[in-house]
Formats: C-alpha cells, structure tokens, sequence
C-alpha cells in the first residue's frame, strides 16, 4: 500500500527526491514518515509530517538538508534531500500512522513501504 522510490547512487553534495506513493488508504488520515536504516545500525526516524502537512520534523543531521511534504490530492510525500553525505546511505523507508499527528517511535507506525536504497559515494 505504500511505493516507495527514487532512491539511488549520487556523490556527496548531490540532490535526490524520494516519493512515497500510498494506494488503499485513506491517505490524507494519516501522518507519515521517512525512515532509514543503514547496515549494522538501527531504523531511525529521519523526517515526519503530520496529517496536514502544516507540522513536520527531522532528525538532527539532517535538518536544513532534507525537506518533507506530502500532496493530499496526489496521496504522495516526499522527501527532498539535499547536500547529500556519505552519512546518509541507507534504505529509505516511508511509513504511515493514522493520526493526525507524527510519531518519532517506528512502532507507531502501522503501513510500511518497501524501501529505497540510497548510496552517497564520497
């Protein structure tokens, strides 16, 4: 129910833009999420966007750099990244809370897509 894409292979310092698009759901109930996890680390909430799209947050190390928004009318979020680092490799994951407000807890999150790698080579 949830496509992720858009991922891919790009150097440090370059742009990418993951979609998320969401099919059999009500899609503008829900809060959503970007996830990522890189080998031998655990999933992190990497940026999160409330029902309306009038709240979001990021994690940290990537605030300033990575821009989340969400088109209701299209049942699709994105995830602009930007100044990409090496840091960043990781697949990507959205996810999906029915509320109207994010969680930063991955358990919260009841759909999940199926992930999109992206590898920052230095």
């Amino acid at each position: 129910q949830l496509q992720a894409s858009g991922g891919g292979l790009v150097q440090a310092g370059d742009s990418l833009r993951l979609s998320c698009a969401a099919s059999g759901l009500t899609f503008s109930r829900y809060a959503m999420g970007w996830f990522r996890q890189a080998p031998g680390k655990e999933r992190e909430l990497v940026a999160a966007i409330g029902r309306t799209g009038w709240n979001t947050g990021y994690v940290g190390s990537v605030k300033g750099r990575f821009t989340m928004s969400r088109a209701n009318a299209k049942n699709t979020v994105y995830l602009q990244m930007n100044s990409l680092k090496p840091e960043d490799t990781a697949v990507y994951y959205c996810a999906a809370r029915d509320d109207f407000y994010y969680s930063v807890q991955a358990r919260d999150y009841s759909y999940w897509g199926q992930g999109t790698q992206v590898t920052v080579s230095s």
